[in-house]
């Protein structure tokens, strides 16, 4: 039997349902929408709404947008020649803090997963390769995590897209600035052994 009320409760399940959450976060965050002014407490409710409702995915890189296009594919300053996959638009927000990288993306919403039933089908590599068989590409580059599935997904991006002609390169792996390589493991030395570079 609980000893908050029924809504409460519901509170504190729904926040409890976010990633990376715990039951111990989510009723912090309950009691805290409940000690918000009434106003205050509405206007986060209906920015969650409005976000829910006209949020969607970009026409072309399927990153998220309010509008047909986001603003990276509308920008006429970006190189429309060059695009990064990544699985998330979290991954668009992160390249783009480097500020390096000028050229368009696309966004697979995910990454093959057999263990977690997430095949070919169910990401947006379609889109991907209508985007590289309407011409104009010249290099695609695969961004996704080092991991087994983030390596599966890009070999699988790679095989398709070859007949067409395309430059197909991933980003490079290896020692990250500041770590020392007594703690690196094996699959990360050897990345960073293939990945050198003359300076």
């Amino acid at each position: 039997m609980s000893m908050f009320p029924s809504a409460l409760d519901e509170l504190i399940e729904k926040f409890a349902s976010l990633p990376g959450v715990g039951l111990k976060s989510a009723q912090r965050l309950a009691f805290h929408i409940l000690s918000l002014p009434e106003e205050e407490a509405r206007s986060f409710a209906a920015a969650i709404v409005k976000a829910r409702e006209t949020v969607h995915t970009c026409k072309i890189c399927q990153n998220l947008t309010d509008s047909d296009e986001c603003a990276i594919c509308r920008s006429p300053t970006r190189d429309g020649d060059v695009v990064c996959v990544v699985a998330s638009p979290k991954d668009v927000a992160a390249m783009e803090r480097a500020r390096e990288y000028n050229g368009r993306y696309h966004v697979l919403h995910g990454v093959i997963s057999p263990l977690n039933h997430i095949g070919p089908d169910d990401i947006r590599i379609r889109e991907l390769v209508d985007r590289v068989a309407e011409g104009g590409i010249r290099e695609v580059i695969m961004a996704m995590n080092p991991d087994t599935e983030g390596e599966t997904t890009a070999k699988y991006i790679s095989r398709l897209l070859k007949p067409f002609g395309v430059k197909v390169t991933r980003l490079a792996y290896g020692i990250p600035v500041g770590a020392s390589l007594e703690f690196a493991d094996d699959a990360t030395l050897m990345r960073a052994l293939e990945g050198r570079q003359e300076i």
